[in-house]
């Protein structure tokens, strides 16, 4: 069992990676980034925190909280530098990341000399600048872009004309590089829900339990 960030003695750590979203299911492209951004600026730990209400998909409905956080412990076996927070399924309205960074600190007992590190897959990018107070959000961590095979120069082009020069030139500085993945995850549940097999996009033991509770309209076939 993994064992949660709230549970973790994280006083010591000096470089956390905070990894936010739907994780809906969480995907070898999730695992790609953490691993990428971990060893890329010497990470300590990364806590990943499942959304309750992503803001930029309104309408959608998610796999309830409680699958989510099953898959994820699941998927995080056998990481020890690793943990999940629960902290946005626990909190009412929209998952904004800026109130998370805010709150995490005194939740996870970190230093006050830690320093947090935001990890974004590089799809996090579009609409990146409409983000709740992008401004501060980009203050109060580290980003760490992470490419999933869509980074091109007009993405970044953009951000540059969006976001105020500072900002801009933090998120610049955080883009690591590194060879892509391409996960989409709509296109895994639409698979998941034809009872396709989806192969090596999933970690193990997470297909098998996505099948068990059926989620994603997922049978037990094996196809």
């Amino acid at each position: 069992m993994v064992r949660r960030a709230e549970e973790r003695d994280l006083g010591a750590v000096r470089n956390l990676g905070l990894y936010g979203g739907s994780f809906d299911p969480v995907h070898a492209g999730h695992l790609h980034v953490a691993r990428t951004a971990q060893a890329a600026r010497a990470l300590e730990h990364v806590v990943f925190v499942p959304a309750a209400r992503p803001p930029h998909k309104p309408g959608r409905v998610l796999a309830s909280g409680e699958e989510r956080l099953a898959m994820l412990e699941i998927a995080l076996r056998g990481e020890p530098s690793w943990s999940i927070s629960s902290i946005e399924l626990e909190r009412s309205g929209p998952s904004y990341t800026v109130d998370t960074l805010r709150a995490l600190p005194a939740r996870l007992g970190l230093h006050a000399e830690a320093r947090i590190h935001l990890l974004l897959g590089s799809d996090n990018l579009d609409g990146l600048e409409r983000w709740r107070e992008v401004e501060a959000l980009l203050a109060l961590a580290e980003p760490v872009v992470v490419d999933r095979g869509d980074l091109g120069p007009t993405v970044l082009e953009r951000l540059a004309r969006a976001l105020p020069p500072a900002a801009f030139a933090r998120l610049e500085a955080g883009v690591v590089v590194a060879p892509p993945m391409r996960v989409s995850a709509s296109e895994l549940r639409a698979r998941l829900a034809r009872g396709e097999n989806p192969g090596d996009t999933l970690p193990a033991g997470v297909l098998e339990y996505i099948r068990s509770r059926a989620i994603y309209g997922a049978d037990h076939g094996t196809r």
